[in-house]
């Protein structure tokens, strides 16, 4: 390329860089830089089962949380599409669970050993019946609330709704659980 003064651009801005730099001295021993390296994958946590000693009671958090009567609760990265077969119970049930005239306590013990169940016999979606609460002392349905509770602290709960009319309406939820043998293979990657 030619500039205005007739001469070669390149070979003057060359010139121009070796003045500019002449100066300058080289480094000696100067680290080597290493490229960026893949990192590897991260190791998936192995599902948590939570003793029914370590989740809180329900009369600390009664109080502060008022249940509403559909319950709904999904984990970030649930398809839209799976949860919404949750809601229209087109997801078959595998084992359920009848908590009806239970105390709290009583509940709350009985929804650890039967998530321990789920996990161990391989169940995709379960029913957990509670009752709608009409013979509640407070103006809550205690095992609802309870049911709306507990379930958020078990990783292996991806999600929970009210069942349809035909499965027990607002008086039970549909809970899809954790796939173990998904689990299982992200663990041996």
């Amino acid at each position: 390329m030619k500039n205005f003064t007739g001469g070669n651009q390149q070979a003057d801005d060359f010139d121009l860089f070796r003045q500019q730099v002449q100066d300058a001295t080289p480094l000696i021993n100067s680290p080597v830089i290493v490229p960026e390296r893949s990192k590897p994958s991260p190791f998936p946590r192995p599902p948590q089962i939570v003793p029914p000693e370590e989740i809180a009671p329900l009369a600390s958090v009664s109080a502060t949380i008022r249940t509403h009567d559909y319950l709904l609760f999904c984990r970030p990265g649930i398809q839209r599409r799976v949860l919404g077969d949750l809601q229209r119970g087109a997801i078959e049930v595998e084992l359920e669970v009848d908590l009806h005239g239970l105390y709290a306590e009583h509940a709350r013990q009985l929804i650890a050993e039967f998530l321990a169940e789920c996990g161990r016999r391989r169940v995709r979606c379960a029913r957990i019946i509670h009752g709608k609460g009409y013979r509640s002392s407070e103006q809550q349905p205690v095992l609802k609330q309870g049911i709306n509770h507990w379930l958020r602290q078990y990783d292996q709960v991806l999600a929970f709704c009210s069942a349809t009319r035909r499965d027990g309406g607002t008086g039970a939820v549909y809970v899809l659980l954790r796939n173990p043998d998904k689990q299982r293979q992200r663990s041996h990657r």
